[in-house]
């Protein structure tokens, strides 16, 4: 399977993207230390997708980070993504592995501990783990759980787990305390006048860190 780090992670936002494309805060959020990055959008389809995804394969290509795809299996196929990260209500984690194969990395979003308790390690490679706030980015996202919330989920799913849900460079060090192995961020990052400088400030403060 593809390594993974999930300490940094990038959430791409079309809207926020507007100043600089997706692809250019990729580029730049690679450049400040952004350890993954997952395309979601949910306007585009997949013919839209794939079409962005190919240009962010281009741009990550040497890097070493992976390219994850939110919920559209057919458009990570087409593109040669990484992985593919599903949500509750999108395609069963089984479904997903037995069309990527083993070697792709699945994410799997779980907001509650009935969804943690039956998460199949088996299958799913890493937890997405939230929100931890509420955030505008998601706007159908579920009751946000904080940091205590965070923790329990962390230890009762068992897997690899990024945060996410509203979270800033602020947030790094209540994050990494739960026990996460990640931080996950979307306008922190997205839509800021310096992606790369804003990166780089989160990612030095999870270096402090180690």
């Amino acid at each position: 399977m593809t390594s993974f780090d999930l300490s940094l992670y990038l959430v791409l936002d079309p809207e926020l993207c507007r100043t600089h494309s997706m692809v250019e805060t990729t580029q730049a959020a690679i450049a400040g230390g952004a350890t993954i990055v997952q395309l979601r959008d949910k306007r585009a389809g997949t013919e839209g997708l794939i079409r962005i995804g190919r240009e962010l394969m281009d741009a990550m290509r040497g890097t070493g980070v992976p390219l994850i795809v939110n919920d559209d299996i057919d458009a990570a196929i087409a593109i040669g993504a990484d992985g593919l990260h599903v949500g509750q209500d999108d395609l069963p984690t089984k479904t997903a592995r037995d069309r990527l194969g083993p070697d792709k990395i699945i994410g799997l979003s779980i907001e509650d501990e009935t969804v943690a308790r039956k998460v199949d390690r088996s299958i799913v490679d890493y937890v997405g783990i939230g929100p931890v706030f509420a955030t505008p980015t998601k706007p159908d996202h579920k009751p946000a759980i904080g940091f205590d919330g965070l923790a329990s989920l962390v230890r009762i799913a068992g897997l690899p787990s990024v945060a996410i849900g509203g979270l800033k460079r602020d947030h790094v060090d209540p994050v990494f305390e739960t026990g996460a192995n990640g931080i996950a961020v979307v306008s922190a990052i997205c839509g800021q006048p310096d992606p790369e400088g804003a990166t780089r400030k989160i990612s030095d403060a999870i270096k402090a860190r180690k």
